[in-house]
């Protein structure tokens, strides 16, 4: 159903032999969502050894819903990270853990991230248990043989030297054997080489003849997998849709939970995800080319709404009365207009501020310095409407703070929702003076001047906040994302960038754009 509707709303060389084609259809076939482009799509994903079962399965019904080919790679996350760097082309990383993204990203080999699922070690053991291996302590008796996974080369091995602290030299030292993946420490266990090998718990999930021993050191080393788009993808929007595919809870959940994993619920599937995302009118000018990229990247669509959020607000508020869905994100001009939704945005990142100034034709003929100057005799002037927008709000109590808020309404032959339109009437000569965000005034620069406002309650923060029952909160989130790696357009918008903090409780904002707990 259109989240619309009822409403009105304004506006990755591969090496041979470690080829895997995921081409294999599951069940009856099925009708392809996309339609086949002449040129063949192929994704390359350079996958962990023990994420294979739950990847090929999730690759064999992706392709046979797109018809894109998906090649696997596999290898220690560790190894398979070097090749990244040293320059072999991949679409996709898939490594057993998260460590080796952060990795990715600091050496600007990875962009987008989706995680997959959790999973912590286990010993696994050949069924019967014949060498009575009940904990880490058993494997050190005399006579026990066991295996472990290089820490440089396997998750799974940097998680217990990292995981075990102490423990580890001593484990390490007495170990008959180092590998460099999951799937060669079971070889060695079922070849019975070893008597036991420290794994993921999924790993051995279904593979008959051996079983897992829990220690309660091995069974807090959770884990999260997941999934990253290379920096050298040439595919992003078809690589981000099998990550999707892989995360969401209808198509690649079950096949995590079949292997043996927790899966971690992702958005909902769709061929092309859209996102409903409210935007204060302010933040227009900042986002607008950076939202189109995101767009085109993500193979997704943005329905953006931009107003003033005394509108935005009003509008969801009643949106939730009437069971609609809500937007996936909103991106309001300042933290009061946050409270009155926080119920559905219950956190947000706030990301600039802004400053409130008067607007004024060059030259400042008028003489205008204070607030108290528009409430002067005969001056036309325009500001926001409180009850439809931030800036008319936060004007609102400025006006009242300063004692002159009578005065200067029986001067303001504007008031609207949106501080771009104050300008503009302003250039055209209707107004001699307005109250608006010193962004809607830099772009008119050469024909207007600004007067500061040195008061309280003159600075606008803008807050992003993903809405908590958003089948599209990771998409939201990655948007997030995107609008941080761009903090260039913001700045040269007129905002000025703070986004140095955590994200903040949605209730603890005040409503009085002066507070002096403002964040």
């Amino acid at each position: 159903m259109n989240r619309f509707v009822g409403l009105t709303v304004g506006a990755l060389f591969i090496a041979a032999g470690l080829i895997v084609f995921a081409t294999e259809l599951a069940g009856p076939a099925r009708t392809r969502e996309w339609t086949p482009t002449a040129t063949p799509i192929e994704l390359t994903v350079m996958c962990a050894a023990g994420l294979r079962k739950p990847a090929e399965a999730c690759a064999a019904g992706f392709t046979a819903a797109t018809g894109i080919t998906v090649r696997f790679q596999y290898g220690g996350s560790g190894q398979l990270i070097g090749q990244l760097a040293a320059g072999m082309p991949a679409d996709l990383y898939l490594p057993a853990d998260e460590s080796y993204m952060k990795i990715g990203k600091e050496k600007k080999l990875l962009r987008e991230v989706i995680p997959l699922a959790e999973m912590h070690p286990v010993i696994a053991v050949q069924a019967g248990n014949p060498k009575s291996i009940t904990s880490l302590d058993t494997l050190l008796s005399s006579g026990v043989k066991f295996a472990v996974a290089s820490p440089e080369a396997a998750s799974i091995g940097r998680t217990l030297k990292e995981g075990l602290a102490d423990r580890w030299p001593p484990l390490a030292a007495a170990a008959t054997v180092t590998k460099t993946t999951v799937t060669d420490l079971l070889n060695d266990l079922q070849v019975q080489s070893v008597d036991a090998a420290i794994v993921w718990d999924s790993t051995i999930h279904g593979i008959k003849g051996l079983t897992a021993v829990e220690d309660p050191a091995l069974t807090k080393l959770v884990e999260r997998s997941g999934g990253a788009v290379t920096e050298a993808c040439t595919k992003p929007a078809n690589a981000l849709a099998l990550l999707r595919w892989m995360a969401s809870p209808e198509k690649g959940n079950p096949a995590w939970l079949a292997a043996g994993f927790i899966p971690l619920h992702g958005d909902a599937w769709a061929t092309k995800p859209s996102l409903t995302f409210y935007c204060g009118s302010v933040n227009r000018v900042a986002i607008q080319t950076s939202l189109k990229e995101f767009a085109d990247r993500e193979g997704a669509e943005i329905n953006t709404v931009y107003n003033g959020c005394g509108i935005l607000c009003a509008s969801m508020k009643q949106m939730a009365l009437d069971k609609f869905a809500l937007p996936d994100a909103y991106f309001a001009c300042d933290i009061c207009f946050v409270p009155s939704v926080a119920e559905h945005f219950p956190e947000a990142v706030i990301l600039t501020d802004a400053s409130i100034v008067i607007a004024v034709p060059k030259g400042n003929p008028k003489n205008i310095k204070t607030l108290a100057d528009l409430a002067r005799p005969g001056l036309r002037v325009g500001i926001g409407n409180a009850k439809q927008s931030t800036l008319g709000y936060m004007t609102d109590f400025m006006l009242d703070a300063a004692k002159v808020k009578n005065a200067v309404l029986a001067n303001a032959v504007s008031q609207v929702p949106q501080g771009d339109l104050l300008v503009t009437q302003l250039r055209t000569g209707t107004l001699d003076a307005a109250i608006v965000y010193n962004t809607n005034a830099k772009p008119l620069s050469e024909f207007l001047d600004v007067v500061p406002l040195n008061v309280p309650g003159a600075t606008a923060m803008q807050p992003f906040a993903v809405e908590k029952d958003s089948m599209h909160a990771q998409l939201a989130g990655r948007m997030l994302d995107y609008l941080r790696a761009n903090r260039a357009r913001f700045e040269a918008a007129g905002f000025r960038w703070r986004d140095n903090l955590k994200p903040v409780s949605s209730f603890s904002f005040p409503a009085n754009p002066a507070a002096a707990n403002r964040p």
